[in-house]
This record gives structure tokens, C-alpha cells and sequence, in this order.
């Protein structure tokens, strides 16, 4: 019996080890996470930046634009996923900050997207006819492409009230 009982209390203190060491391997772990969907993000917008510099033709004449509006482009993403990054670290917010969260996303998407004009209106200027009939073509085109990206499940939104859903 006390053998059974020092194997017993061997095996529960061993346990309570691994449950130790576990705790800081699984909030590496998280970090390393974040890290690697960080680095898909950026990797995603260079990819973007790479694609439309491809696709509108940029010459050699229009970089330093180009490289005005790709470096907007960047800062803006850095500033969302920032925002995205605090909205998930706190999940458990009242239904009053998550609004006031949510403006604030909502503001940030705003002023990004009127930093990027400003930054895209002389390189758009500077575009030969050809280059423009491309831009109006690929930012035409676009909302259709990645307008569903901000929804995480094809799943409709849910109802706002139940009363508008009929049996």
C-alpha cells in the first residue's frame, strides 16, 4: 500500500510538472501563432502591392508615386491589423466598447482609405490612357473579388431580432 501511494503521489507531482512546463509552451506557442498570421498578413499585402505594380504597368518615371502609394498601403494595414490584434486580446468587452471598438476600426478604415486616394491621385495622373483603362479595370473589379474576405464564415449575418423571423 504505501508503495502504491508513493507511486501515486510520484505520478501526481510529475503531472503537476508537465502542467507547469505546458502552460509556458502553450503561450509560446500562441505568440508564435500570432506571429506566423502577422507574417501572412504583410505577406499578403506584398503580394497585393506586387500584383497592381505588375498589373498597371508602373515605369521607372512613376516609382517614387508608386512607392508613395504602396508604402500607404502598408502603413494602413499595419494600422488595422494593430486595431484587429487589440479587438481580439480582448474578447469579453461590453457591448458599449465593442461598439466604440468598432468606430474606431470603422475610422481607421476611413482615414486609410482617404490616405490612399490622396497617395493614388498623381500616380493615377501620371498613367498613360492604357495604364488608366488597366486601374479602372482592376479597381473596378475588386470589391467583387475581396469583398467577402471580411466575413469570417459564408454564413449570413444572423437577424437583428427575432421577431423578424417567421417559424
Amino acid at each position: 500500500m504505501k508503495k502504491t501511494l508513493a507511486i501515486l503521489a510520484s505520478a501526481l507531482s510529475m503531472s503537476a510538472a508537465f502542467a507547469q512546463t505546458a502552460a509556458p509552451a502553450g503561450a509560446s506557442s500562441a505568440a508564435a501563432s500570432q506571429t506566423q498570421v502577422k507574417a501572412r498578413h504583410e505577406q499578403r499585402v506584398e503580394d497585393r502591392i506586387n500584383y497592381l505594380h505588375s498589373q498597371l504597368k508602373i515605369t521607372s518615371a512613376q516609382e517614387s508615386q508608386w512607392n508613395n502609394f504602396a508604402d500607404v498601403m502598408r502603413s494602413n494595414s499595419e494600422t488595422m491589423g494593430h486595431l484587429f490584434e487589440q479587438r481580439r486580446a480582448n474578447p469579453n468587452v461590453s457591448a458599449l466598447d465593442d461598439m466604440k471598438g468598432y468606430a474606431e476600426i470603422t475610422q481607421a478604415h476611413a482615414d486609410g482609405t482617404k490616405k490612399l486616394v490622396d497617395a493614388f491621385d498623381p500616380l493615377y495622373t501620371s498613367f498613360s490612357p492604357e495604364q488608366k483603362k488597366l486601374a479602372d479595370e482592376t479597381f473596378r473589379r475588386q470589391p467583387a473579388e475581396g469583398g467577402a474576405h471580411h466575413r469570417r464564415s459564408g454564413k449570413p449575418a444572423a437577424p437583428a431580432s427575432d421577431a423578424t423571423v417567421k417559424p
